[in-house]
């Protein structure tokens, strides 16, 4: 049986997307009036310019303050019907003060899957790419899975890592919340559990603060097919949360973390904000917030000032 999650304060809906219109924003007021016992607030923030303005609905309180299984699901329903983003937030970290931002790579602060594109240059793309497929569902161990997969990369030339390195595809928006972020005195970082070779690059071209990533061994310009070191699993990423936080002096209450897979799961549940993005369904059901759609620069949507705009006129 699923139990209930008490909340202690009122919750907040953001609702965001390039579906979103009037006449949406007046549907999801009317849909979420009926598990309020008090008048809900509408109002807008728009966290940088050249973004569209979000919706913020506002003291939605429940019966007994509880979000239920049922409430949950209605509200999955009604962001897929409306075409929209619907996140739940309470208390959220907040824009007005520095904080930690932690994310996975592949396939969040990059578009690839980079030991997928690797494997493909030395022939095993395919049997590859669907262990890494299984790994991010979490349906195998993510470090015994990362192992097999390494093996079937030995003796390939470390000239592949450069080619795959110098066609990294970032993520839409990835600039655009890290510059934002720095310039309210965030510190950035990358926790991996891909290769060294591709989040030093990263850490340079995005002005990361820090990177975690497994090192590939390397002998007379040959990958030797193994992994140096103590792998960089979920455990590794979730400690390195609160490893960042203590270094620059920041509060647990200020962390996020942002990941797709299996193996994001632990640090996701250990910042403060937790948020799926673009990820597979298990992440998507476990974590606090999820994204579906658009750009990492959504994020801020979620980074909600102490106080927001005026109420939009009914």
């Amino acid at each position: 049986m699923i139990q209930s999650t008490k909340i202690e304060h009122p919750i907040r809906l953001v609702g965001f997307g390039p579906a979103l219109s009037p006449q949406k924003i007046d549907t999801l007021v009317s849909t979420l009036s009926q598990y309020s016992k008090t008048a809900l607030s509408v109002q807008h923030y728009q966290p940088l310019p050249d973004m569209a303005p979000a919706v913020v609905i506002g003291d939605l309180n429940q019966s007994q303050g509880l979000i239920t299984p049922e409430f949950k699901l209605a509200l999955a329903e009604l962001a897929e019907g409306l075409d929209i983003e619907l996140v739940v937030v309470q208390n959220p970290p907040t824009i007005e003060q520095p904080g930690v931002l932690l994310m996975d790579m592949d396939s969040t602060a990059i578009q690839i899957e980079c030991i997928d594109e690797i494997a493909v240059l030395v022939g095993v793309g395919e049997a590859v790419a669907a262990v890494t497929r299984r790994a991010m569902a979490g349906e195998l161990d993510f470090a015994e899975s990362l192992i097999n997969r390494v093996a079937t990369l030995k003796g390939a030339d470390e000239s592949i890592l450069e080619q795959v390195a110098d066609n990294m595809p970032l993520m839409p928006g990835v600039e655009t919340l890290i510059n934002h972020l720095k310039s309210k005195g965030w510190v950035v970082g990358i926790a991996s559990g891909g290769f060294t070779y591709f989040t030093d690059k990263l850490k340079k071209q995005l002005g990361l603060t820090a990177t975690f990533a497994n090192q590939l061994e390397i002998i007379d310009g040959k990958l030797t097919g193994k992994v140096l070191g103590d792998i960089v699993d979920a455990k590794s990423k979730a400690e390195a949360v609160e490893k960042m936080a203590t270094e620059h002096g920041i509060r647990q209450c200020q962390t996020v973390a942002m990941g797709d897979g299996g193996n994001d799961l632990l640090m996701l549940g250990k910042a403060a904000l937790g948020v799926a993005f673009h990820a597979k369904p298990l992440v998507r059901q476990q974590a606090q917030a999820a994204v579906s759609a658009g750009g990492l620069e959504q994020l801020l949507y979620l980074l909600l000032p102490k106080e927001l705009p005026k109420a939009l006129a009914k």
